[in-house]
């Protein structure tokens, strides 16, 4: 069945031009005589829709405390939409609190949050339990549906309702939100955060540098979302248009020149060194990895999707987290197939857990899974016992995987 995308009888790339005149802005721009520049795009009925939808959430929250939950390692997408969200939510006096219970690990992720002074704060599950829930009103995800969040358990415990949810993945679950604007058929959130933007949700002002970087971690959230913008669609074309009248190039250049770490670029030779190909899948495990490497995983998949031949890249290991005691199996895919739908396919491959949540999914091209290891977690201190256990779940990895990519090869006969 297909996902709800919260906008019935939308055409995603269904998009109507605007008469356009000659007649300048005061920066050179042109627009047409009802002051719209050529890159905007007239609303269908059912996007004005969503949008005062939205808008009537906010109003009916106005003064309220709430807060946005992000996936535990948040991305670029995540993060910028996020902070679009607090923005928005401050013109309706809403104070918004950004919080992630995981790590920032990437390179580029560290460099957007600390050059653009995004406020993002750690709220680990060990704060968690003794933090005061009581001051906020409700949650919001962003980036995701707290599938990927450590954090929605205790929120939910304190019975704090999800007010509203964004997000651009497949549907992972039901969710009982009072606002869902998910949009599997759009690139980033990042688009969609900017299309409410331009519907006037908020006015970006040139003048105020907390709208021009968050315009320029907007762009570099749609621009990491699709590929360099050459997964783009029309929609993130046109809301990289109207980001352009506002970012800073020379912040969203020093944001992504930041360098590879040395821990990353260990993990990306080990996938090297560790990957099999087959049927033109690259797949690598790379062992053991610190929990504050865990972006490491990724990045190695996506060098591993450049090699010739291969259309598409899973690398995975073990992830240990010192602070609360736990080891996942944690896997990132990359694909240039455009037939391949990494959603259904680690769906596919890995199943769900006794709840019936799944243990990963995926959006357009790219996608991830999250294996919590339980009562095997831990004792790593012995080597052996170390090298036995990595053994088993990299043999077990590969073995669902493969019987995807390569099924009459690798089904034993008589096993289903």
């Amino acid at each position: 069945m297909e996902p709800d995308s919260g906008i019935s009888g939308l055409n995603p790339t269904e998009f109507h031009p605007i008469e356009v005149s000659s007649k300048p802005s005061s920066n050179g721009a042109s627009y047409d005589h009802r002051g719209r520049f050529p890159y905007d795009v007239m609303r269908s009925p059912e996007q004005e829709q969503k949008i005062e939808a939205f808008r009537q959430v906010l109003e009916r929250h106005r003064g309220d405390r709430q807060l946005i939950i992000l996936q535990d390692f948040p991305d670029p997408d995540a993060l910028s939409s996020a902070w679009a969200y607090k923005l928005i939510a401050q013109k309706f006096e809403i104070q918004a609190e950004i919080v992630y219970a995981g790590t920032l690990s990437h390179q580029e992720n560290i460099a957007l949050v600390k050059l653009t002074s995004l406020p993002l704060q750690r709220l680990t599950t060990q704060t968690a339990k003794t933090k005061d829930f009581s001051l906020y009103k409700g949650c919001v995800l962003i980036d995701n549906q707290g599938t990927t969040s450590q954090l929605l358990t205790s929120v939910q415990q304190a019975n704090i309702p999800i007010t509203v949810v964004i997000d651009h993945h497949s549907m992972q679950d039901e969710l009982k939100a009072e606002f869902v604007d998910i949009r599997s058929y759009t690139r980033a959130t990042a688009t969609i955060l900017t299309q409410y933007i331009q519907a006037g949700l908020l006015k970006f002002d040139t003048s105020t540098t907390e709208h021009v970087k968050c315009a320029t971690a907007l762009m570099h959230g749609l621009r990491s979302d699709t590929n360099r913008l050459m997964q783009a669609q029309e929609e993130d074309f046109l809301a990289a248009a109207f980001l352009s009248r506002y970012y800073d190039a020379q912040l969203l250049n020093a944001v992504m020149q930041s360098s590879r770490s040395k821990q990353v670029m260990d993990v990306i030779e080990r996938s090297l060194k560790n990957r099999t190909v087959h049927n033109n899948f690259s797949i690598a495990g790379v062992g053991y990895l610190r929990y504050d490497d865990r972006d490491a995983i990724p990045q190695a998949a996506d060098f591993l999707v450049t090699e010739e031949n291969v259309h598409t890249a899973v690398v995975y290991g073990i992830v240990h987290d010192e602070d609360e005691e736990l080891e996942f199996v944690v896997g990132s895919l990359r694909t240039n197939k455009l037939t391949l739908d990494p959603d259904e396919f680690i769906k596919e491959a890995f199943g769900q857990d006794a709840q019936g949540r799944f243990f990963g999914g995926g959006r357009s091209q790219a996608g991830g899974f999250e294996i919590p290891m339980g009562f095997l977690s831990g004792f790593t201190e012995n080597s052996e016992y170390a090298k036995t256990k990595w053994s088993v779940f990299d043999a077990q990895v590969k073995q669902k995987l493969l019987r995807l990519v390569n099924p009459e090869q690798n089904y034993p006969k008589g096993v289903n």
